[in-house]
């Protein structure tokens, strides 16, 4: 027969294995569940009627000619101005097309330069998802340019994803996160 203290022993152990399970991640939230805005079901951005010719970069961004290639080298800068997106979209924001005028003003005074359109994302949803959502976005970005009048073969897309996103982020670090870079190849 089982001692009241053998059970008293296995009901604490019991207990004890019930409460030190592993903390959970915290679960990303799936991107179908999410509410998709009206303006952009198609990945293709909004339509481009009314441009917007003046506005500048904000401040502390730099103009295009500033950036400097990665090893110094000259051969390939890095744009410190971004495009930033909404959650879960790849529609240019109003506020951000005087940012890509500056970058179509750029590129017409730089006619040996061209540009690679890097899309990011920030963490939430699954790694596919991510890829496709950065991709739609530097998709957007370069249909935008080509309104403008800016030559697609001088234009070249890639998606990070969420590759250089935060996990732990603060909701303005998660913003910062969704946007498109731009490099320069001379």
């Amino acid at each position: 027969m089982i001692s009241k203290k053998s059970i008293l022993y296995i009901l604490i152990i019991a207990v004890a294995v019930g409460f030190s399970g592993c903390k959970k991640k915290p679960r990303r939230p799936n991107p179908l569940d999410t509410v998709m805005g009206s303006s952009d079901t198609s990945g293709r951005g909004e339509s481009f009627d009314s441009l917007s010719d003046s506005g500048t970069f904000a401040p502390g961004e730099t103009t295009l000619e500033s950036g400097q290639g990665r090893d110094g080298s000259g051969e390939r800068g890095i744009v410190s101005a971004m495009v930033y997106f909404d959650f879960d979209s790849s529609s240019i924001k109003a506020s951000e097309r005087a940012k890509l005028t500056q970058v179509a003003n750029y590129l017409r005074d730089f006619p040996s330069h061209s540009l690679v359109l890097e899309g990011h994302c920030d963490w939430r949803g699954t790694p596919e998802y991510n890829l496709s959502l950065g991709d739609r976005r530097s998709q957007s970005v370069r249909q935008y340019l080509e309104t403008l009048g800016i030559s697609p073969g001088r234009l070249e897309t890639l998606s990070k994803g969420d590759l250089n996103a935060m996990e732990s982020a603060s909701a303005t670090q998660m913003a910062e996160d969704r946007r498109v870079e731009f490099l320069v190849l001379r």
